[in-house]
């Protein structure tokens, strides 16, 4: 039923072997950059590199300053304390969301709100997100948006870029600047997506990036918080234990994180910066190809939004129904070809299923039939 992909794929790799889903490319200067830390002994959280990978970050997202992080979700977590998120607070995200974002929220003492996605973007709804603001929330005379019936306070909201295509985040931010709510953006997944021409991020008082082993750059572990030049200062500060610059003595003004990104794996994310275009543009002709390939297929493979560029960060089928997505993963991963499924909706873990949502319509539909499939493509 599925040979036809099977045969596709295992064309496109040259193999029959094992096809994994996502995978590094080290294709430029990685090993020489890396060298470098290692002679000058600055492998650690103080080095050239870390500015360097900064400067970058802004120069490519066009965000005004980047803090390298040690992981994106620990950028997600420093976010919020410089947004303020406080114990008993609410934040909102999306239910069809990596667990970081949750666990992020929930390293605050805050809860999350789960709204549903747009099947056309897979990214937290606008729509959506009105509706149950209007149902379920004011905002009071000192301009804080509050529940209705428990009048606690309602601080922000996350949208996720799933797998690197763009949500309508100039729609949410309206909608967020009406309701009093900080806009954070977690763009984990979608470094080198853009909306409207404008760099996935930047569009929120802050947004946050990974760099895990899978992502589309790589420092081996790694994430950065896009922000401004005052919030730059703060967080720069709280990701180095909050200590006070002295050449001698240790001291510190108030509960800081170890977050910072070590030097050598800030050297990774230099070189591999220096080729993001590159794997851009492959990892789009794969997705034409694949496009072109559903064609009059009962499986359909998911394209961009409307006014997007999208890193295409994982290529992704949605099938007809969750028997023919438990088909095709079990025929897949038969053939050596690594596919997955899209993450457990948040609702539906044990953690998060007493967390307060909206009826997740598109949350569950998707979840039951979105299958990814492999996403290294042969670089042009």
């Amino acid at each position: 039923m599925f040979d036809y992909l099977v045969q596709f794929i295992q064309e496109k790799y040259q193999t029959t072997s094992f096809i994994p889903l996502h995978e590094p490319s080290f294709i430029g200067k990685e090993k020489e950059f890396v060298l470098d830390t290692i002679d000058s002994t600055f492998v650690s959280s103080i080095g050239n590199f870390v500015d360097q990978f900064e400067q970058d970050l802004s120069q490519y997202t066009g965000s005004e300053k980047a803090i390298a992080i040690v992981n994106g979700t620990s950028a997600l977590h420093l976010t919020m304390v410089m947004a303020g998120i406080k114990p008993g607070d609410y934040v909102i995200t999306q239910a069809l969301t990596f667990v970081a974002t949750c666990n992020a929220i929930t390293y605050c003492g805050a809860e999350p709100i789960l709204i549903d996605v747009d099947k056309h973007t897979l990214g937290l709804s606008p729509s959506a997100l009105e509706l149950w603001l209007e149902e379920n929330a004011f905002v009071d005379e000192d301009q804080v948006c509050k529940l209705k019936n428990s009048k606690k306070s309602i601080k922000a909201c996350i949208p996720m870029h799933t797998f690197g295509h763009p949500v309508e985040i100039d729609t949410l931010a309206i909608l967020c600047n009406k309701w009093k709510l900080i806009l954070i953006e977690d763009a984990a997944e979608s470094l080198g997506s853009t909306y409207k021409n404008k760099h996935t991020g930047t569009f929120g008082s802050m947004g946050t990036l990974s760099f895990n082993g899978n992502k589309i750059v790589t420092t081996g572990g790694g994430g950065a918080i896009l922000c401004t030049k005052d919030l730059y200062l703060k967080g720069k500060h709280l990701s180095t234990t909050a200590k006070v610059p002295d050449n001698i003595h240790f001291f510190h003004d108030e509960v800081g994180f170890n977050y910072r990104l070590p030097n050598i794996n800030a050297a990774l994310g230099c070189a591999q910066l220096e080729s993001i275009e590159t794997f851009i543009a492959s990892k789009r002709a794969l997705a034409e190809e694949y496009s072109m390939l559903f064609q009059g297929s009962d499986l359909k493979f998911f394209i961009e939004p409307k006014n997007c560029r999208s890193n295409y960060w994982l290529n992704t089928v949605i099938c007809s129904d969750f028997d023919q997505r438990n088909e095709l993963l079990t025929f897949l991963n038969s053939k050596e070809i690594m596919a997955r499924p899209t993450w457990t909706p948040m609702n539906q873990l044990p953690i998060y299923s007493n967390a307060i949502s909206d009826k997740l319509t598109n949350t569950i539909s998707l979840h039951q039939r979105i299958v990814n499939i492999p996403s290294t493509p042969p670089l042009i």
